[in-house]
């Protein structure tokens, strides 16, 4: 079994490679309005930008921002399927121009372009990023009428095209109960509080800019496994690092990605190239033996399970679980293509148990063909 993993370096406003209705999930964070490290890409795009910026008028460079943001999102809307689901994760700015100091709501925004485009906004979720800073405000410290409360979150924003997703055929009613997630999972997922550590955000060596807005790896690995099934395509129109990628590769799903900026391709490629596939592979074991310590200890407590999985050999607890199957990786082969693209094939054992980590035959973690 194997599936496939490509970038294209353009930017996401057109993104002609991918027909209409063809993408199953979107997720990604876009460079964030207002906030000042994106000035200079989101300027490229549209020089009005920077020079409102420079006559100091920030609600005009704030709109004139996510004029460029809605379209991709109009993009995301011609690609994505009937009933496929996007999942946008932005933060509100702050910031103080000509001495003014302002929230701008970045959320409220693309929730407004993103309905006008006929996108239906799902509850959303608020990511509450842990932080060890001490001073929990900004401004005057102790004096009243001078401070204001820090952002300590972020927002992911769930859309779906149109209405739910229809599973009609029995190739794809089994499809979907093959990717089921264990019950434990979704009562974490699903909530709409999460509690998840940011990332270091600075790219060493970088030949254009020094950080990046790079979410953990768990974020896009949850929306994945949440809103689309084993197979799937799923689209990141602001690829960064690959994490969105790298996400992918471990839910078993298809991917294709865009990055504006090409000076970042030698990255990503290292990224990719330096997956550990032991290490993902060992994620994958714990994610199966977290499950089955779960049921341990419900037993331990006297509470009934009632169901089994016969594919991964383990008890669960609902039904709707009992054909849920993942994989190890096996291996991830570059495939040649244009010099503005990266495309990689991404190999899996189909007959490992999951009880034990497989010891791969060679040493090299990545292959090139």
């Amino acid at each position: 079994m194997s599936l496939i993993n490509i970038i294209y370096f353009h930017a996401s406003q057109q993104m002609t490679e991918l027909a209409d209705n063809s993408v199953d999930l979107v997720v990604t964070s876009p460079p964030y309005p207002m906030i000042e490290m994106w000035d200079e890409v989101l300027g490229q795009q549209n020089p009005e930008i920077t020079k409102a910026i420079g006559a100091n008028s920030p609600k005009l460079a704030f709109e004139l921002m996510h004029s460029e943001l809605d379209k991709v999102w109009a993009e995301c809307w011609r690609v994505m399927k009937e009933g496929a689901f996007m999942c946008i994760n932005i933060g509100d700015a702050t910031r103080t121009v000509n001495g003014e100091f302002s929230l701008y709501n970045n959320n409220t925004r693309i929730i407004s372009a993103c309905e006008k485009l006929g996108f239906n906004n799902l509850p959303n979720i608020l990511w509450r990023k842990a932080t060890n800073a001490p001073n929990k405000f900004m401004g005057s410290g102790m004096l009243p009428c001078g401070a204001y409360v820090t952002l300590e979150h972020e927002w992911i924003l769930i859309f779906r095209k149109g209405s739910k997703r229809a599973f009609k055929t029995a190739t794809e009613k089994k499809e979907r109960r093959e990717s089921s997630f264990f019950w434990e999972e979704r009562n974490i997922w699903f909530s709409d509080i999460w509690d998840l550590k940011g990332v270091k955000q600075k790219i060493d060596k970088s030949p254009t800019r020094e950080r990046n807005a790079s979410f953990p790896l768990e974020l896009p690995f949850r929306l994945i496994n949440m809103f689309s099934q084993r197979g799937d395509v799923v689209l990141d129109p602001f690829v960064g690092l690959g994490t969105t990628t790298l996400a992918a590769i471990l839910c078993e799903r298809n991917s294709v990605g865009y990055e504006i900026d090409s000076l970042l391709c030698d990255i990503i490629e290292n990224n990719i190239k330096n997956f550990d596939i032991d290490e993902a592979n060992r994620s994958i074991s714990d994610r199966f033996h977290r499950h089955v310590n779960f049921i341990e200890e419900r037993e331990l407590a006297k509470k009934e399970v009632k169901h089994y999985n016969d594919r991964l050999g383990c008890k669960v607890m609902t039904g709707q679980e009992s054909e849920l199957i993942f994989h190890f990786i096996k291996n991830i082969s570059k495939v040649p293509t244009a010099d503005n693209q990266l495309s990689y094939e991404t190999f899996y054992y189909s007959d490992r148990s999951l009880i034990k980590i497989p010891i791969r035959e060679s040493c090299v973690l990545f292959s090139e063909e």
